[in-house]
């Protein structure tokens, strides 16, 4: 009988990106090309360019496919009499393999109140989720309640529900108007294509909300992830390392995790977690405290 299981890897820091780069992935490119490694100087700070400015993932399936158009490109200029060894410049990547592909739009898309950065794991490994909130009064056709889409699996919808419920019973301590609560909400995840579900949002949700609410952007700065209960105690999650990584990818330099997440952090890469602040949160007054300016 033949049994088969699924290996989930956490994903690559851009450090070891570069080292896979140059072991591997470049030596294979340039012999499908013919062409010599003396032909072709490509740097450490070339494939860096290449990691953070043409590909956004956890492996490197995107960064060897830039590094075989590079190739083909240098490929091209030997055939037609550029002279050896050609020298790439990271500043001018663009004439080699066209222009970058990864937009930097956690603060383009955090900038209007009803919006948090929540961190997720998929089966490619940790990415960044944008929750969004919008409000709409009540009426003849218009019922209080929740409107969910994105293609949320039944724990995250419960968790979103669960986020309101909090919110709506915590109305005082939040600062917020009982009377705005009293309509119908639509919390709305990005990226429909992609099933989402578990727990982890429940902080992220609660944080749109809030933020939609008081008219106040939640920091660009700031991705979080942690399950919440009624009570606004924060509870602990899973991948804890993927998720820090993706955040760190997508230029995030502050998180915030369950209290009880902190011994997870010693599976982050020392450098990883040098760049980047955490939060520890043990209730919502925490998170709360992390998420606004």
């Amino acid at each position: 009988m033949l049994f088969r299981s699924l290996v989930r890897l956490d994903g690559y820091t851009d450090d070891e990106k570069v080292f896979i780069a140059h072991r591997y992935l470049l030596p294979r490119q340039l012999e499908q090309a013919g062409l010599r490694s003396e032909e072709l100087e490509v740097t450490d700070e070339v494939i860096a360019a290449i990691v953070r400015g043409y590909t956004r993932e956890a492996g490197v399936r995107s960064l060897e496919r830039q590094l075989g158009r590079l190739v083909r490109t240098a490929t091209a200029k030997v055939a037609t009499g550029t002279p050896a060894p050609l020298v790439v410049d990271a500043h001018e990547l663009s004439a080699w393999i066209g222009r970058p592909k990864v937009v930097d739009e956690v603060p383009e898309r955090t900038t209007t109140p009803g919006v948090a950065t929540g961190l997720a794991v998929t089966g490619v490994g940790g990415d960044v989720l944008f929750i969004e909130t919008t409000a709409f009064p009540t009426g003849p056709d218009v019922e209080p309640g929740l409107t969910l889409t994105g293609q949320l699996g039944d724990v995250m919808k419960e968790s979103a529900q669960i986020a309101l419920n909090f919110v709506r019973s915590h109305a005082a301590e939040l600062g917020l108007d009982e009377a705005a609560l009293r309509r119908r909400f639509h919390v709305h995840v990005p990226a429909g294509a992609v099933p989402k579900d578990g727990p982890s949002a429940g902080i992220t949700i609660a944080t749109a909300l809030v933020s939609l609410l008081r008219g106040e952007a939640v920091k660009p700065t700031v991705g979080m992830t942690g399950e919440i209960t009624l009570q606004g105690q924060v509870l602990p999650i899973g991948g804890v390392k993927q998720k820090v990584l993706a955040a760190h990818r997508m230029g995030l330099t502050e998180v915030v995790l369950p209290a009880r997440n902190a011994i997870d952090l010693d599976d982050v890469p020392e450098k990883v977690r040098s760049q980047m602040t955490f939060h520890l949160a043990a209730t919502y007054d925490d998170v709360l405290r992390a998420a606004f300016a």
